[in-house]
């Protein structure tokens, strides 16, 4: 089952992901999980995410079931910058420059729109569980200005949220990560937790 093993068992081409065997889920997996989309829906189509590299990708993911229990994912990630670039070519060969900024400015603003779109997350590929979990907990505080260890109870409340809904807390170790983190007791995360659940 996906959620007991959290990890990937098969990978193709994985260069494009920079991603092995062994890998933990990506954090749009967890929130995947943490907020049961697959019961309703079998796929997630046409969102962009990040390889290891930085580089963006487009991907989907379909939702493996056996009696309406998801088992596992099988995810395909898709790098077309080199279709976009011979795009560019191409119309900047046969069109006026100007017309080129148009079609390439209408391109850019389509593809944020897809990932605005397909998901409100950003789908990032991590090497390990450690790496994962600074990403997740980094991308919930980019937004604050004062060091995470000075915030006040609303904001780590806040951040708390963002976390839970990013499927930071299904990833073992989370606990202490993130009471480390806002050097608090990990009563206190726990507590956070159960508030956010009721």
């Amino acid at each position: 089952s996906v959620s007991q093993r959290k990890q990937i068992i098969a990978i193709a081409n994985s260069h494009i992901s920079g991603r092995k065997l062994g890998a933990p889920l990506t954090n749009m997996a967890l929130s995947i999980l943490r907020d049961k989309s697959y019961e309703r829906m079998d796929y997630h189509l046409h969102y962009y995410s990040i390889n290891v590299n930085g580089k963006d990708l487009r991907s989907s993911t379909f939702f493996i079931k056996d009696s309406g229990e998801l088992i596992g994912l099988l995810c395909i990630n898709f790098d077309d910058s080199r279709y976009m670039e011979l795009h560019e070519k191409l119309f900047s060969l046969i069109h006026p420059g100007n017309f080129v900024k148009n079609i390439s400015s209408g391109i850019a603003e389509s593809k944020e729109n897809v990932k605005d779109l397909s998901s409100r997350i950003t789908e990032n590929f991590a090497i390990d569980v450690a790496s994962l979990r600074e990403q997740i907990f980094n991308d919930a505080t980019a937004n604050f200005t004062t060091p995470v260890d000075r915030l006040n109870q609303n904001e780590r409340k806040e951040i708390m949220i963002k976390l839970y809904e990013q499927g930071l807390f299904q990833l073992k170790g989370s606990i202490p990560f993130v009471a480390k983190r806002f050097s608090c007791s990990q009563a206190t995360i726990y507590r956070y937790l159960g508030e956010i659940n009721n």
